[in-house]
């Protein structure tokens, strides 16, 4: 295992009526802005919730904040910061507003001329708003770590920093009842890209890390096709699991002492800037060609994973690794989702557009090991064909 310093100081409120805890977790002195997305949370209860929980707070509210948020967008909430004194920032919807609000909360104290900086330039954050959470799309766990991606025209861009960790988190399963097939999809999937990106790299004897991956991963698999099941869309017990699967997929655990490949997201993240595709369903067509073009190298991790996840047993090492593929992809459309480019109506044409970009954003030397060059890059998308 490797060295780690671990500390996550989000506090998880989970459950029922959790949302009451907002009114304990703010200080009542604290200038709220309640920002959230395109109003789903007016329609489906959430939004009344939250202002009964702001009763003795001052506040205000921006919304607006799109999938894979926009810079142009979250820019707009500065004035409103200024010009009313806001110390305090409560974001209200899924992971992509949870992004947009780490974002705000760093460039409301950013010194510079341009806050774009923090992503375009990787800008260290010195300073930033205090900010909560309510969940409302469990996907990224975002409610509970640094990371943040933002999007400005055709580049989408991350920046991490544990100044942005909310402080509290509302976990409601119930919330997420009014979610559509296409959003339950998209977080499960996004949830199990997640924690593979963190598993499956090369052994460093983190059995303890490895254990709980895969565990979170078989509940994924259990789980997400009976969220989309008629007979069990409802079932809050199955949207539970689902929602701190999520959490705990990327709020540092499971990373903490082991080696991380990031890749898949790197060249989704092209994906979803040049051509606007759900960042889930890039995840879903990438990977797959990454654990193809990377076999040799994450080997011994694939052959763990297919056999501890997929309980797969064949003749030969290689069959064991095809198979343990092969149920990836089935499950990905299981949940809906595609696993080529071809899916997406992408072809040939469009590989070379997305290396460049990977090259313009610096993006040469990707993996766990670092060897995941523009060529191999080009040759997992070809593969993804």
């Amino acid at each position: 295992m490797l060295d780690f310093s671990f500390h996550n100081p989000t506090k998880i409120h989970f459950g029922t009526d959790q949302i009451t805890q907002i009114a304990q977790e703010i200080p009542t002195d604290a200038k709220v802005l309640l920002i959230y997305g395109g109003g789903s949370i007016k329609k489906n209860g959430v939004y009344d919730q939250v202002v009964a929980s702001l009763k003795a707070h001052q506040w205000l509210e921006f919304s607006g904040i799109e999938p894979n948020p926009s810079y142009d967008t979250l820019i707009k909430a500065l004035p409103i910061i200024q010009d009313n004194n806001i110390d305090y920032l409560l974001a209200v919807g899924g992971g992509s507003v949870v992004d947009g609000v780490k974002f705000i909360a760093a460039a409301a104290h950013y010194e510079g001329d341009d806050a774009w900086n923090i992503l375009a330039k990787q800008e260290s954050v010195t300073s930033a708003l205090p900010i909560g959470a309510v969940l409302t799309l469990p996907a990224t766990g975002s409610e509970s770590n640094g990371n943040s991606v933002v999007t400005r025209g055709d580049n989408k861009l991350a920046f991490s920093s544990a100044l942005v960790k909310p402080q509290f988190a509302v976990l409601d399963p119930a919330f997420t009842l009014s979610l559509s097939e296409r959003q339950v999809s998209n977080g499960v999937v996004d949830a199990f890209v997640h924690i593979m990106e963190q598993y499956l790299t090369y052994d460093v004897n983190a059995k303890v890390q490895d254990r709980f991956a895969e565990g979170l991963l078989q509940t994924l698999i259990e789980e997400g096709p009976k969220a989309l099941a008629s007979e069990s869309k409802e079932d809050l017990e199955v949207r539970a699991n689902i929602m701190w699967s999520a959490t705990l997929a990327l709020n540092g655990l499971i990373g903490a002492g082991v080696p991380q490949d990031w890749a898949t997201h790197m060249i989704g993240h092209e994906l979803t800037g040049l051509y606007g595709i759900d960042h889930a369903r890039t995840l879903s067509i990438v990977l797959p060609g990454v654990m193809k073009v990377k076999q040799a190298q994450k080997r011994d991790k694939l052959l763990q994973y297919a056999k501890r996840v997929w309980q797969v047993s064949a003749a030969t090492d290689d069959e064991i690794i095809a198979q343990g593929i092969a149920k990836t992809e089935e499950f990905f459309k299981a949940m809906g989702v595609p696993v080529r480019l071809s899916d997406v109506e992408l072809d040939a044409s469009d590989v070379d557009k997305i290396v460049d970009k990977l090259e313009q954003h610096g993006m040469k030397a990707l993996g766990e090991h670092g060897d995941i060059d523009l060529a191999t890059s080009k040759q997992i998308l070809l593969t993804a064909l």
